[in-house]
């Protein structure tokens, strides 16, 4: 590959694999920008989440996921990417690209099985060897993973989550902005190419006039918190995510991090979905971390993770979409 670095539909395909990665409420919060030999992801605040987000944490750590997946892809092509963050130019993040020798990692491969799967999972233990590949793929610069498989332990994540989940469920501009993201059939999924597609939680695809009312009717904290218990409960354990520091580049390290388990996860066909509630409250945060033990420093995401089904993939937003 003489020059790789100008090959514009390659630059594109690595766009389109970036793309596929987690975002919070499926937002696709970012916009990328192929250059000479380089390719710049921006945050597109426009998908900005301020209810559940209201400092961009989550929207910088899908910036993370979307630029690991672009490192693997790259890498797979035969392109080493230098990741740098500009903080003077508005957090942009730029990927330089070399030629290297190309190495399709089993991360690669594992791009378009990586799926949230919001479901049951079938209870069972996973072995200690995929627990070690898990943490491996985690680790990162100031970010380290806790991975808890004891049911105690499991017990005392789901209180916080249902702590967080009541605070949530009566914040009216939570609930708008989740269910303004929430696509109830395939029609509006497919036109929108965005947001949380019903089926992909396996929930029934039904008429948007509908599920906006159905929404209001069964989306109670009762509902979600029997839900919530029955993940909890049916996953083989949770990893939660702490960094050192609090800060976009720092988040975007998160997210990284985060990616690497999702992709090592689907490798090993194992699902994952985030619980995040006890890190989204920022009441509730203090003494999650104090629960965990890990002093100051703040815990960035919460992910519960098993053996289960597959279910209908979220949709993403052409290429063409998302170029700037």
């Amino acid at each position: 590959m003489a020059d790789a670095g100008d090959n514009s539909a390659l630059l594109r395909e690595l766009v389109r694999c970036a793309t596929l990665a987690p975002s919070s409420h499926n937002t696709q919060c970012w916009k990328f920008r192929p250059e000479h030999r380089s390719i710049s992801i921006l945050p597109d605040f426009s998908r900005r989440c301020p209810a559940v987000d209201p400092d961009d944490h989550h929207l910088f750590v899908s910036i993370g996921c979307a630029a690991e997946n672009l490192l693997q892809a790259a890498l797979a092509n035969g392109l080493y990417g230098n990741l740098v963050v500009d903080d003077s130019a508005g957090k942009v993040l730029r990927i330089a690209l070399e030629p290297t020798k190309a190495v399709a990692t089993s991360l690669f491969n594992a791009i378009p099985e990586r799926q949230s799967t919001r479901a049951e999972y079938d209870g069972k233990q996973i072995s200690t060897r995929e627990l070690a590949l898990l943490e491996k793929a985690s680790q990162g610069n100031g970010v380290r993973v806790i991975l808890l498989t004891g049911r105690e332990a499991l017990e005392k994540v789901l209180e916080y989550v249902v702590q967080g989940n009541a605070a949530q469920m009566h914040d009216p501009a939570f609930v708008e902005e989740l269910k303004a993201w929430i696509r109830f059939n395939a029609d509006d999924a497919v036109r929108t190419g965005d947001g949380l597609y019903a089926a992909s939680s396996g929930n029934p695809s039904v008429p948007s006039w509908l599920g906006r009312l159905l929404f209001g009717l069964f989306f109670t904290p009762e509902a979600e918190n029997e839900k919530y218990a029955k993940h909890v409960r049916s996953s083989a354990g949770i990893a939660v995510f702490v960094s050192e520091g609090e800060s976009p580049t720092q988040w975007i390290e998160v997210g990284r991090c985060y990616e690497r388990f999702a992709l090592q996860s689907a490798a090993l066909g194992i699902r994952n979905s985030m619980l995040n509630q006890p890190v989204e409250v920022p009441t509730l945060r203090p003494q999650f971390a104090t629960f965990l033990g890990v002093g100051g420093r703040r815990p960035d995401l919460v992910v519960r993770f098993g053996r289960g089904p597959k279910l209908p993939p979220s949709l993403r937003r052409p290429v063409d979409a998302v170029l700037t």
